[in-house]
């Protein structure tokens, strides 16, 4: 994975991340958008199989790194408890 951010502003933030799939940006944008901060959360995939998605969120004036990191924490977060639940129900 590579991120190029490719605008930032106070309260907005479009940045590309290549390698990735729908299946991280759809999560990434169903967090983002259940955010008090987010006003506004989408990506977009020019061309499915040869370009890369690009992540856009506007806040209510929250900085909007500041928010991408803490959801992608939440992401992280989890995945910890899924492997922890996981390894449980193997191990049973």
């Amino acid at each position: 994975m590579e991120l190029n951010i490719l605008n930032k502003t106070n309260n907005e933030l479009e940045v590309e991340i290549r390698g990735e799939t729908h299946t991280l940006l759809n999560l990434l944008k169903d967090l983002l958008i259940k955010d008090e901060r987010v006003e506004a959360a989408y990506y977009d995939m020019k061309y499915v199989s040869i370009s890369e998605p690009i992540l856009y969120i506007k806040t209510n004036g929250a900085d909007p790194i500041l928010v991408l990191k803490e959801t992608a924490a939440i992401i992280v977060s989890q995945c910890d408890e899924f492997i922890d639940v996981f390894s449980k129900a193997v191990n049973a």
